[in-house]
């Protein structure tokens, strides 16, 4: 077996056990099931188990105060009061106790048949002995080593140190203006192809600016670039681009991608983050300040074990760890142990896939079936993830309600001061909501609980959950440091620091060998740190990840912006660099440019600028039959392909075009006043939130993006999955984009103040008006014919307007929804009405027919394909 195993399986799950529980591992704990005290528990133990506590504490069972009996692991680490069962120590054992108890309605089972003396002296001599459980059968394959890894470690292309390729010589030296051109041209020539001709200025300037900006170029913009015909006009323009606020606003929602950021905890039960903004204020901010990427890296998965020299600094460096914490969770999960590998599991997908590009998750069950990643690399992560806590704010129940699913505890903290409060009204609050939380427990679904009040209608609990609720939610105001805003969403190291158990299947609650923590073998890092014992190891792993000798990380990163600027990157799978991923298409250009980003202290500001100014950037999307049938992909880039914008540029170059945006940032989302509670996706919280989101006219990464509950002015243009990591965004075409850019009232509203914008000189002649339109709206000038069709299409429309104008149409209200039923108290929330809140929907009309026929020439602008394409 590996020397990378410790301990096995009965060592393991005592380990386990202490880890979850905080307690060091019992003492005495035998090394190995004895076959005898083992048919003992089969014979004589289980039996009890499954005939009178299966049926409350069971995986098939909501269980009853958070303990299962039917698992080893589960009795050991107990539930919510303690381990019920302590090995050799049966007067010490929840699980006697509670069979012995002298108040018959307290003793367990609560409901059937006590046990019976023999059946308790039966319990007491199994965890006099040590609690024997059948071990776990784990592959014989585990931890041994395969021959195709290895051949993969060494053949792999991915896999492979980083080369450092000479920059080729071309036979048409002129046309280059940086290495990465030559490298091109080197391929283009071998193919007998060249490049096609140079983009003209309003294409390259309007490429440019939603490159960098994600906004169009502005009328002044335009003129000034066409007006300067020096030699560095672009390499100005590019300069004031990547120092504009903006450049870290659409350069940030990039990396947010990646990271999965969501502003709730997604499907199951949806809670509401609301700090996950901080977080996204700070990736902002990073891209901005141009914080090397390396560093970035780092700050996002260790910045709570890195030094800062103020409290502004620790502060900024906490909010970066919510990279850690912002991922979907099912708080629904029943199991506590199932609940933290699930949240594991989804931490090493997104690091490993944002940063390395590999696929490690599938890892979690079996040896990876493609790449060279056992088994035992997952859990060497694993255990550097489950000595972190993931301090998201919640908690896992099965059938939660109010805030149950809150723990305050699990937030981080900010440093600094916060508003001082009384002790003595604390006190007095915390012992009164003590007491509701007793007399709502012995009332809640008990006969008499659900019983109907005759005044009311309502069940008779119904008084006693509404105070305890009202009254935990005043002490939380009082005592919880979120409610100030001193505390984010993101991770820091757990109480309790250990290795991990292999999980056998991937099953979380059966423990096969604990693996060190550790890093992945798939490739060599030289001299890269052990991880420390007294730590979780995140810093470890970060510094790993980020070191210049990591042959994955660079090329990931140089890829993703080599794709944001061209369309496709060099490795069209940007996500996946492993042996299902693509090759790349120009191995040594991708090599050049991650050392080149490596020298330049991983500057992605400066690779972004050499990479716009290169000529293989600034070349036209024109195309040619001969280019096509030899390279239909363009993977040679003989051209700049076309993109269409995002979900997030159409809408803010719609406001832009009207003269609507509000490029300021906003401050905390609209998230950000919702409590930890299940949000429900068709309900009056979700409501709220689009209603503010559809009156917004600020930029769209400011936007709040709770899972399930998207802003309805991106849903129809391939927004981002929130779910997983996105290097790379689906762009379809579906009808329902035709009919939003028709009829959705955002774009018919914008559409409106474009056309009231065009009008506001009134002075102004209609052929300059179209120039200003076009120019606005499509980056360039329009032809004389273009002007003649629009000068025909506004006079016609706007004298049919006249001849038939249209009826005046009234608001339409909000209709009033159902009055809820009286009925018995739903304990389950699963029962709560999920009857969804009806939307008012605005009706945008213009003012007068001259406004009405260039209201509709600014909407046809706005929905024709050259103002959603890039070229």
């Amino acid at each position: 077996m590996s020397s990378r195993f410790r301990l096995f399986a009965p060592v393991a799950i005592l380990l386990f056990a202490a880890t979850a529980s905080g307690q060091p591992p019992a003492p005495g704990a035998p090394a190995a099931p004895d076959a005898a005290k083992v048919e003992y528990f089969e014979k004589k133990v289980r039996p009890i188990l499954a005939g009178h506590c299966y049926q409350c504490h069971s995986a098939d069972t909501k269980p009853a105060g958070g303990l299962r009996v039917d698992d080893h692991n589960g009795l050991l680490v107990g539930g919510n009061k303690g381990a019920a069962v302590v090995p050799g120590s049966p007067d010490k054992s929840l699980l006697i106790a509670r069979v012995t108890q002298k108040n018959e309605k307290a003793r367990m089972p609560l409901e059937g048949k006590h046990l019976t003396d023999e059946q308790v002296d039966v319990l007491r001599q199994w965890i006099k002995d040590g609690a024997a459980w059948p071990a776990v059968r784990v592959p014989g394959s585990l931890g041994k080593p395969k021959p195709e890894y290895e051949k993969l470690k060494k053949e792999h292309w991915a896999f492979q140190p980083l080369a450092a390729p000479a920059v080729p010589a071309v036979k048409d030296a002129g046309w280059a203006r940086d290495d990465a051109d030559r490298f091109i041209l080197t391929a283009l020539e071998a193919k007998g192809l060249k490049p096609v001709g140079n983009a003209d200025k309003f294409a390259l300037l309007r490429r440019a600016t939603f490159d960098l900006t994600g906004l169009p170029p502005t009328a002044a913009e335009i003129d000034a670039f066409l007006k300067d015909e020096s030699p560095k006009a672009f390499e100005t323009v590019v300069d004031r681009l990547l120092a504009s606020p903006a450049f870290g606003e659409r350069w940030g929602r990039h990396w947010l991608d990646v990271a999965r950021y969501g502003e709730s905890t997604g499907p199951s039960r949806n809670i509401p983050y609301p700090h996950a903004w901080k977080y996204r204020d700070y990736v902002i901010d990073a891209v901005n300040a141009d914080v090397p990427y390396d560093r970035f890296v780092r700050e996002q998965l260790a910045g709570d074990l890195l030094p800062a020299d103020s409290d502004a600094e620790r502060n900024r460096l906490l909010t970066a760890t919510g990279y850690l914490a912002l991922g979907v969770k099912d708080v629904n999960q029943r199991f506590k142990v199932r609940f933290l590998m699930d949240n594991v599991d989804e931490q090493i997908d997104a690091v490993t896939r944002s940063v390395l590009g590999l696929t490690v998750s599938c890892a979690r069950c079996h040896d990876h079936k493609f790449d060279p990643v056992p088994t035992t690399d997952y859990y060497a992560l694993a255990g550097i993830f489950a000595s972190t806590d993931n301090a998201a704010g919640v908690r896992n129940l099965m059938g939660g309600g109010g805030l149950a699913y809150y723990d305050p505890a699990m937030l981080v903290k900010l440093v600094g001061s916060t508003p001082p409060t009384d002790p003595a009204k604390v006190a007095k609050l915390t012992a009164e909501l003590e007491e509701a939380k007793k007399a709502w427990d012995a009332i809640r679904g008990t006969p008499q609980g659900t019983e109907k009040d005759p005044a009311t209608g309502f069940p008779k609990q119904r008084p006693f959950r509404l105070k305890f609720e009202a009254l935990q939610a005043e002490v939380n105001a009082l005592t919880d440091p979120a409610a100030s805003g001193h505390a984010v969403h993101g991770a820091r190291d757990a109480k309790v620091i250990a290795d991990t158990a292999v999980r056998v299947r991937g099953e979380a609650e059966k423990l096969g060998p604990v693996v060190p923590r550790g890093f992945l073998t798939a490739f060599a890092v030289p001299g890269a740190s052990p991880v420390n014992p007294k730590q979780s190891g995140r810093l470890e792993l970060a510094h790993w990840l980020t070191s210049p000798k990591n042959p994955l990380a660079p090329r990931v990163a140089v890829n993703r912006v080599w794709q944001h600027l061209f369309g496709t990157g060099l490795v069209n799978t940007v996500d996946n660099f492993g042996v299902t991923g693509d090759r790349p298409s120009h191995p040594e250009l991708l090599d050049h440019l991650a050392q080149r980003f490596i020298a330049d202290g991983w500057s992605t500001k400066k690779l972004v600028r050499q990479l716009v100014l290169s000529r293989a950037y600034q070349l036209s999307s024109d195309s040619t039959e001969a280019h096509r049938t030899a390279d239909p992909a363009n993977r040679l880039v003989w051209r700049h392909a076309p993109r269409r914008l995002s979900a997030e540029e159409m809408r803010d170059a719609t406001l832009a075009v009207a003269g609507a945006l509000d490029r300021a940032r906003p401050g905390p989302s609209a998230a950000s006043a919702l409590k930890m509670i299940e949000m429900r996706d068709n309900g009056p919280e979700a409501a709220t939130v689009n209603t503010k989101a559809d009156g917004a006219t600020f930029r769209s990464v400011y936007l709040p993006l709770l899972r399930g509950v998207t802003p309805h002015a991106l849903e129809v243009f391939d927004p981002v999955d929130q779910t997983l990591v996105s290097g790379q965004r689906d762009t379809t075409t579906v009808p329902s984009q035709a009919l939003f850019l028709l009829n959705s009232p955002f774009v018919r509203k914008q559409a409106l103040a474009f056309a009231e914008r065009l009008l506001r000189d009134k002075d102004a002649a209609d052929a300059h008006r179209i120039r200003t339109a076009y120019r606005l709206a499509l980056g360039r000038a329009p032809t004389e014919k273009e002007i003649e069709r629009a000068l025909a299409f506004v006079g016609e429309y706007e004298s049919a307007y006249r001849k038939n104008p249209p009826k005046v149409a009234k608001p339409v209200p909000p209709k009033k929804g159902p009055e809820p039923k009286k009925g018995p108290e739903p304990i389950d929330p699963d029962q709560i009405d999920q009857t969804g809140e009806t939307i008012a929907v605005d009706v945008i009309q213009a003012k007068d027919p001259k406004t009405a026929a260039w209201m509709a020439l600014t909407q046809a602008l706005i929905a024709s394909a050259e103002f959603r394409y890039v070229k």
